[in-house]
């Protein structure tokens, strides 16, 4: 089989990585067991996880076979890493409802047929643990100077302390690679960057405890040009889930990055080959339009599916290419009782717009219209004869557009 280390490598996935010869060498030659792991802090990935999940994904292609690690125990303490504050505390019927959620958007990316990938919870081994027999079997094997070197809590230190209950989060994911490794032969823990700390004491465990080789690679995270993190749209996270981030939402935020950041998630986020992906980010000018185009339709796609894609492709050349169907555009309907209503409350209503104060300001900067025309008075009737053929047309801004259909 080909070298996946090579493909990574290439398309920019690796950032960190323990004992590097042995890793390309089992990678080569072998069928290596990995894993990666999801806490379910919500019921829904973001485009943080996608990247992980296309890291997996590629791991899979070549060959090696995938654990999809959901954190239903280790999401009852919370990971510190890159906070600078605790995590909100979550119940575990909560929990429960995540964890359920997540399993089915895993299976868009991952194939779980035929033992090919392997779905796990490891609070099926966490929340049973005796903590006395844990703590002198796993806690015994670390140094509590080196954990406080560690990155994860060393900024928590210099930002208002680590809670003792944080603390454990390290021991319980270098735990999860020991079970794993015992029950699976998983000899390779895959994840962000900002886990590194975590990843390098679970290798550090196995080897320590079952005299195995044992080995980690981080994922570079997905930042833009400027080096902040991708994915944070107006409304907070760009979700996977349609039902909080629509597929024409999802496209249109691909398809309006910067030129600078168009190579990065090209290479990170779809399949595309790697001659294809520099040609693409080597455009200029208008021509780079072309470059958002397929990048956003590519990752719509893995995503959504491809009819989604198509749709989300279409209401983009409908709004701003002057052809196309209009009916794939984000639509919001509306009763006649909702009639009379002023412009701004009805799209609180209808959550196209946060606050009633945003409203308002969009309105005094001359960034709303209706069907091309400017909205100058927030308190402006929403009428039966604004609607052609039972639909108005809502411009927010340069890009954001919504359909409201009269029912």
């Amino acid at each position: 089989m080909s070298n996946v280390f090579d493909v990574l490598q290439e398309r920019g996935y690796l950032k960190q990585l323990t004992h590097e010869a042995e890793i390309k060498e089992a990678l080569e030659k072998e069928k290596v067991t990995f894993y990666i792991g999801f806490d379910p802090t919500a019921d829904s990935l973001h485009v943080g996880h996608f990247i992980a999940m296309m890291f997996m994904s590629h791991m899979q292609r070549h060959g090696h076979r995938p654990i999809a690690l959901i954190g239903g125990g280790t999401a009852m303490i919370g990971d510190p890493s890159g906070r600078t504050d605790m995590r909100q505390m979550l119940t575990k019927e909560k929990i429960e409802h995540n964890v359920s959620c997540i399993k089915k958007q895993m299976e868009k990316f991952i194939d779980f047929s035929e033992d090919k990938a392997i779905l796990v919870n490891n609070g099926d081994w966490l929340l049973d643990l005796n903590y006395v027999e844990f703590i002198r079997d796993i806690g015994s094997q670390f140094s509590v100077n080196r954990m406080l070197s560690a990155e994860c809590f060393k900024s928590r230190m210099e930002n208002g302390g680590l809670s003792f209950l944080e603390f454990n989060y390290m021991l319980m994911q270098a735990y999860d690679f020991l079970v794993l490794n015992q029950k699976y032969n998983c000899t390779m823990e895959l994840g962000g960057d900002d886990q590194w700390s975590n990843m390098i004491a679970g290798v550090d465990l196995i080897r320590k405890k079952e005299r195995k080789s044992a080995f980690a690679m981080t994922c570079t995270l997905l930042t833009n040009s400027e080096g902040n993190k991708m994915g944070k749209t107006a409304k907070g996270a760009l979700w996977l889930d349609p039902e909080k981030t629509s597929p024409y939402e999802f496209y249109q935020y691909w398809r309006n990055l910067p030129d600078a950041d168009v190579e990065r998630p090209l290479a990170l986020l779809t399949y595309l080959p790697m001659d294809e992906v520099r040609r693409l980010s080597s455009l200029e000018g208008a021509a780079i339009n072309e470059a958002k185009k397929v990048l956003a339709y590519e990752v719509t796609k893995i995503v959504h599916g491809e009819e989604e894609a198509k749709k989300a492709a279409a209401a983009a050349e409908a709004l701003f290419g002057g052809a196309g169907d209009m009916t794939n555009v984000p639509t919001s309907e509306i009763s006649k009782d909702k009639l009379g209503m002023g412009i701004v409350d009805l799209l609180c209503e209808l959550e196209l717009i946060k606050t009633k104060s945003e409203g308002r300001r969009l309105v005094q900067q001359g960034g709303l219209s209706i069907d091309n025309k400017k909205v100058e008075d927030f308190a402006m009737a929403v009428t039966e004869d604004l609607f052609q053929d039972g639909v108005i047309l809502v411009k927010q801004g340069k890009k954001k557009y919504n359909r409201i259909v009269l029912k």
